[in-house]
């Protein structure tokens, strides 16, 4: 009986396994939707431009300049910059990938698995649902301020304060209602959305040159080298502690992202938009925080209205209205940015049926899901009116860098992972004969890949000669996927038994274990390793050797980059580095914004683990990451030339994978790719 037992909780747990760890099968027609596609590359690079210029650049500039990093606010907005570049790349590579709304959570459905899938889009939720109440807050304060602080004065006269800790002084009831109203302003559709968006942008874009033009000219040098100050008067911790506050600045461009299924040309516009929107928001920050702290020395400066009382001092009161007028524009961008992407990713959870149904239903008049816009407003709004901004922009950041973290690693995972062998590829009609003239089955005169797991090529004379443009390059890189390359067969003792793929993805796993023991110690234990303290040097060296062996065993694998229009640079480097870097900002967290992370973590679980394993759209078998390997055009094998089904001649992957060339059929032809082992090896 016990054994029964043990049996009967064996296949509840591997069944719920086999459910957590599924992966979404991507339709057909990647561009069907019942979205409108209608943007174009440049309304979604003003989309992220939009998203993140707002209140980054009128409200953080002021506080981590004066309380953080000085005139070193440069260099904290370039690396603030640099690391969400990383993380921007390989969002750029998945929007190529899947042209579809949801951003990080479709790429880890599709590349991970559900379970993970579900986290993702459960904390993307929160950092869009508290970036848009943190923008409604800074909107409200910011013109508040401009009215010398009569709204606030009156509601605290008419409220009183709160007296909570965890709560703001007083309800914001303004931020209350522009929340509401900028959530029924984007009911219209997602063209007039865009329309708005793009002349905001263009204003507040005119506004950063008027204030970078204006700075420098009324600039002068020897404000970045004050008395007993200097250039980095809080020391390279405070430009660090600048440059993690700064990065709230740049999570707007994974709103581009979710813009993919709206997107005309989703391969296309989805990573120019993400690249363009980053480098000239990057830019522009570091000429606004440079000419500001040129302008006026930083210990002087307002955190609270930063630009316009600068441009006050030197008397330009004009520009003063310029730059209210401007901050405005940028801080509604920043909040339809938000209030455009959180519907947008409910929904797609909800088509998923990981979330109740009626999130996924779209208004047939307006093709914009108004229930999720509704509710997203609804909520962003009650966020806006109990807390301030400091708790809501620190809470937000923890979702946004395990979404990136993830993100990362799915980059990595994607490119070593074998294309499946259920998986059929559509032959071109325009390229060499296939085995039906022959007379053959089409399976045994097609390309054979190594039969053993962890081998190379043995073959890498024929393998030089092959145009790597052509069609049977194409399927030779697509068959050696997850294997180990020719020059590193010195791992097979240790990897050859893996399955292909599988190393690599372990190695990822353990990267991210071993960055976050990395990150944990320097943060405990720094003290120990600058004094040189031996434990501390041997066990920083031991862990960073490690963190080594795992770049290594991934990068001595083969690559699938065929059909990529555009492909991260450096992999598996530029992906690893976004890992290490996004951990190393997550572990400076305070312990409270953990903890409630966990608690927001929880109730995401109750809503998985009761309802969306249960109603999930995706079956036990079968995954489709192959169709993120190519597209049409990426994998053309023999097609015939006296044959054509349809367009083009039908082959499963696993013919092209098991079966190799007939020697029999013409003596001139060699199989391209031999096994390294044969069955009776």
């Amino acid at each position: 009986m016990p054994s029964a037992r043990r049996m009967i909780l064996g296949h509840v747990m591997s069944g719920l396994c086999s459910k957590m760890n599924r992966t979404k099968q991507l339709p057909a027609d990647l561009m069907e939707t019942p979205l409108n596609r209608c943007l174009t590359t440049f309304d979604i690079t003003l989309l992220g431009i939009g998203h993140m210029v707002g209140a980054g650049i009128y409200v953080l500039t002021g506080t981590v300049a004066k309380e953080m990093a000085g005139p070193a606010i440069v260099l904290s907005f370039t690396l603030a910059g640099i690391v969400s570049l990383l993380a921007a790349l390989c969002y750029a590579e998945f929007g190529t990938r899947v042209p579809k709304a949801g951003s990080a959570y479709v790429y880890t459905y599709v590349s991970i698995g559900e379970f993970w899938a579900f986290v993702i889009g459960w904390n993307i939720i929160l950092e869009h649902m508290l970036g848009a109440a943190s923008v409604a807050r800074a909107w409200s304060g910011y013109v508040d301020s401009m009215l010398g602080n009569v709204v606030a004065n009156l509601t605290m006269e008419v409220t009183g304060e709160m007296h909570e800790k965890l709560l703001a002084k007083y309800p914001d009831f303004l931020a209350f209602f522009v929340c509401l109203s900028y959530a029924v302003a984007l009911a219209a559709g997602v063209k007039a959305t865009a329309m708005i968006n793009s002349i905001l942008t263009t204003v507040n874009v005119a506004v950063m040159t008027l204030v970078v033009v204006l700075g420098f000219w009324y600039a002068s040098i020897d404000n970045w080298s004050l008395p007993n100050q200097g250039f980095i008067p809080h020391g390279y911790g405070g430009v660090l502690a600048g440059a993690a506050t700064c990065f709230y600045a740049f999570v707007g461009f994974d709103s581009i992202a979710t813009s993919g299924e709206e997107a005309k040309n989703p391969s296309v516009s989805i990573p120019l938009a993400t690249i363009l929107s980053l480098c000239v928001v990057t830019v522009g920050y570091v000429l606004v925080s440079a000419a500001l702290t040129l302008m006026i020395p930083y210990n002087e400066i307002n955190p609270a209205a930063a630009l316009p009382d600068a441009f006050g001092t030197r008397g330009i009161t004009w520009a003063k209205y310029a730059i209210s007028t401007g901050a405005i524009c940028g801080m509604t961008t920043t909040l339809l940015g938000s209030l455009f992407a959180l519907p947008r990713c409910l929904y797609a959870m909800a088509s998923d049926g990981l979330l109740f149904s009626c999130f996924g239903k779209v208004n047939t008049k307006t093709q914009v899901p108004l229930l999720n816009l509704a509710l997203s407003g609804l909520c962003s709004a009650l966020l806006a009116l109990l807390f301030d901004l400091e708790k809501l922009v620190e809470f937000m950041s923890i979702g946004t860098l395990l979404a990136y973290t993830i993100v990362s690693a799915s980059v990595i995972v994607l490119r070593y992972r074998p294309i499946s062998v259920e998986e059929t590829v559509h032959l071109a009609p325009d390229t060499p004969g296939t085995d039906e003239e022959d007379g053959g089955p089409v399976g045994s005169d097609t390309l054979a890949a190594p039969a053993s797991s962890g081998g190379g090529i043995d073959s890498s004379s024929q393998s030089s000669t092959i145009d790597p443009s052509s069609p049977t390059s194409e399927m030779i890189e697509i068959a050696l996927a997850g294997r180990l390359r020719p020059q590193f067969r010195w791992l097979e003792p240790v990897l050859g038994r893996c399955e292909p793929g599988v190393a690599c993805s372990g190695a990822v796993l353990m990267f991210c274990v071993l960055s976050v023991a990395i990150c944990f110690q320097l943060t405990s234990s720094w003290d120990e390793l600058y004094n040189g303290t031996w434990w501390a040097l041997g066990l920083y060296g031991f862990l960073l050797f490690c963190l080594v062996a795992c770049v290594v065993v991934i990068s001595a694998h083969h690559q699938n980059t065929r059909g990529l229009q555009f492909k991260v640079p450096f992999v598996p480097y530029i992906p690893a580095l976004s890992i290490f870097c996004n951990i190393e900002l997550m572990v400076h967290l305070s312990f409270l914004t953990w903890l409630r992370f966990f608690i927001w973590l929880s109730i995401g679980m109750l809503v998985y683990f009761l309802y969306g394993i249960h109603n999930s759209k995706e079956g036990e078998l079968g995954t489709s990451y192959s169709m993120l390997m190519s597209t049409n055009e990426a994998i053309r094998g023999w097609g015939s030339t006296s044959t054509a089904l349809g367009g083009g001649t039908k082959v499963t992957v696993t013919k092209i994978i098991k079966g190799r060339i007939s020697r029999k059929t013409a003596g001139d032809k060699q199989a391209i790719v031999d096994d390294d082992d044969d069955d009776d090896s």
